[in-house]
């Protein structure tokens, strides 16, 4: 009996992950993914932002869950739209963007998604592995917030201190 149980949670859990993926297109494969930074940093510098680079693929389920949070939450939504110029950065089998990782500082190495700040003239300032915001099968949205908090371009001003 045991065992039917824990084959129908695995299925279930993986339905539930195929739904979610199944409507989730925020990242483009074809896109040239260096000048899309290129003109998110400079927007960021027009507007005194940062630019909020978020890298993963529409195979991964937290790129997803991170995507329908910061959506859905409008605390989350305005925290971004405030400070931050984001940009996806498809990471997948069709566009690795190895070359752009590299100039990053390789991200990648802390899995999917993860997040890079830029500050408004390109350089990188924070690489976020994301695992610390995640709380059960989602995102806590206070470390969210404090996270988005802690890198914005008021908290990186030494003239605000």
């Amino acid at each position: 009996m045991k065992i039917y149980v824990l084959l129908a949670v695995l299925f279930w859990s993986g339905r539930l992950c195929a739904q979610e993926l199944s409507t989730f297109h925020a990242y483009h494969p074809e896109e040239d993914a260096a000048a899309s930074v290129s003109r998110a940093i400079k927007a960021a510098s027009a507007a005194h932002k940062n630019v909020f680079v978020e890298i993963g693929g529409n195979w991964c389920i937290w790129c997803a869950r991170f995507a329908e949070m910061s959506g859905a939450d409008h605390q989350i939504d305005s925290a971004l739209s405030a400070d931050f110029v984001v940009v996806h950065v498809n990471f997948s089998k069709e566009n690795m963007n190895l070359p752009l990782l590299a100039m990053l500082g390789y991200p990648q190495r802390f899995g999917f998604p993860v997040f890079v700040i830029l500050n408004d003239k390109g350089t990188p300032v924070h690489i976020q592995n994301t695992d610390y915001l995640e709380q059960g099968k989602g995102y806590n949205k206070e470390k969210i917030l404090s996270f988005l908090n802690d890198w914005s371009p008021k908290a990186l001003d030494p003239a605000s201190y």
